[in-house]
């Protein structure tokens, strides 16, 4: 669980989410199974993820298993793009404390529920059983932005988790059937979080407090791909857990002069805090088999481990008395499975379809710095061959994650200096992923 260390200030980096997408990243929005994200611009949109490690048939298996690129010939680039719509609005139950207000918060996925993504992916043959890949794409976060004078704003006002994944790649060919494969895992991690602070005193209006900072992290991802025979072949692919270690000063901000004071004296507001966060291993088995000419069938089970991710709620649950400034919470371990289908419906058109499941990683309540849960994937996407180098594609996909139930309680009501109660639920949670991709060979 969360690392929390208290020192000294020290200074702090800080880079904007839209640095993702400037440089062609799936800064991930996750809806369910944690904050891993299958979506970031391939077929494996319309596949809802069913076949993710044993498909292998573009440039985009350097991220989904780096073994696959021995099925590519020559040099393959494909570039992906993706745009995502969440409706994520919190729903105000008659149990939150009435002196919150009634703002909702708004969508808060991204800008108004809206977020872009897609990457880079490109295979390159040094031999028939050779190659080099390499990746620039975001499947790791969740940006997350409320109106500041939410119902829930001494809970969270602004939440940013985004990983940046740089993976350069290897892959050979042992011999006719079995291939192996392995990716470094550059990852760059971008962590914000803001929340409002109760002055207690109307005329202060509220406070703030922020925490922002951008740090590397190492780790690796490995990959066997076994052909069974020409129809039908097994992928398994391992991500290690990857640490994020943030640590940065606590910015506070319009602060009332007593609260200042306490925070002073309990050597909070010079303070800077580390938060340690674990990107979770995962494995993934996937296969990939051909019925006939026309007809393929493609499954995937996966795990993560979620039980070991670490994430705090920052804020103050006494203003009178600030004895700590986080909270933290507790995750479960995940279970992923899918299943699709490809049609070859005519000479240059491909179809696509796919249905997929996450389990829950947080138990009963979920927190409003993380409105996600379990949810069910619906894929569908079609990609045309366009001459023997290069062909193009179009995916969409829903993801329904149900009611999450929001039951936060403050320990002193808002008038003398509480958070005060947060209750409600995020109603029909739920994603639309659209995706767009063309794959050129060389």
């Amino acid at each position: 669980m969360p690392r929390n260390k208290l020192g000294r200030t020290m200074a702090h980096r800080s880079v904007s989410a839209a640095v993702c997408v400037a440089f062609g990243s799936a800064c991930g929005a996750a809806v369910a199974g944690g904050l891993f994200l299958y979506e970031v611009g391939t077929a494996d949109v319309g596949l809802a993820s069913a076949g993710y490690s044993a498909r292998a048939q573009d440039a985009s298996t350097v991220l989904t298993n780096p073994a696959g690129m021995t099925r590519l010939d020559g040099t393959q680039v494909l570039a992906a793009g993706l745009l995502l719509w969440g409706n994520t609005r919190f729903s105000i139950d008659s149990g939150t404390s009435p002196a919150l207000g009634g703002d909702n918060g708004g969508y808060v996925i991204g800008q108004n529920g809206w977020f872009p993504g897609g990457g880079p992916f490109v295979s390159y043959s040094v031999s028939p059983d050779l190659k080099l890949g390499f990746a620039l794409t975001g499947n790791f976060g969740a940006p997350l932005n409320y109106d500041e004078n939410w119902v829930g704003r001494y809970y969270v006002q602004e939440a940013t988790i985004l990983g940046i994944s740089f993976l350069p790649s290897i892959a050979y060919k042992v011999n006719d059937k079995l291939s192996v494969g392995a990716s470094l895992n550059a990852m760059y991690g971008i962590y914000k979080n803001q929340v409002a602070i109760n002055n207690v005193d109307p005329h202060f209006g509220d406070g703030q407090l922020k925490m922002q900072d951008e740090v590397w992290g190492w780790g690796a991802n490995l990959g066997l791909l076994y052909e069974v025979d020409a129809r039908t072949r097994l992928g398994l692919t391992w991500g290690s857990q990857v640490n994020l270690d943030f640590n940065a000063p606590l910015e506070w901000s319009n602060l009332a002069p007593g609260i200042r004071a306490a925070l002073g004296k309990k050597g909070l507001f010079d303070a800077s805090l580390g938060i340690g966060i674990k990107v979770p291993q995962q494995v993934m088995g996937s296969i990939y088999t051909e019925v006939n000419d026309r007809w393929a069938i493609l499954g995937s089970v996966g795990w993560q481990q979620w039980s070991k991710f670490g994430q705090l709620e920052l804020g103050i649950d006494n203003s009178n008395d600030p004895t700590g400034i986080t909270r933290n919470l507790e995750f479960k371990d995940t279970w992923h499975g899918a299943l699709g289908a490809q049609y070859q419906y005519s000479e240059p058109w491909l179809l696509n379809f796919g249905i997929a499941y996450d389990s829950e990683f947080q138990s009963g309540n979920v927190s409003p710095l993380l409105p996600l849960n379990s949810a069910w994937r619906f894929g569908a996407g079609a990609q045309q061959q366009l001459g023997r180098n290069a062909f193009w594609g179009f995916a969409l996909e829903y993801a329904y994650g149900g009611t999450l139930d929001v039951d936060a309680k403050s320990e002193l009501p808002v008038a003398l200096g509480g958070r005060g109660d947060l209750k409600g639920s995020f109603n029909n949670a739920a994603s639309v992923f659209l995706a767009a991709y063309y794959n050129w060979k060389f």
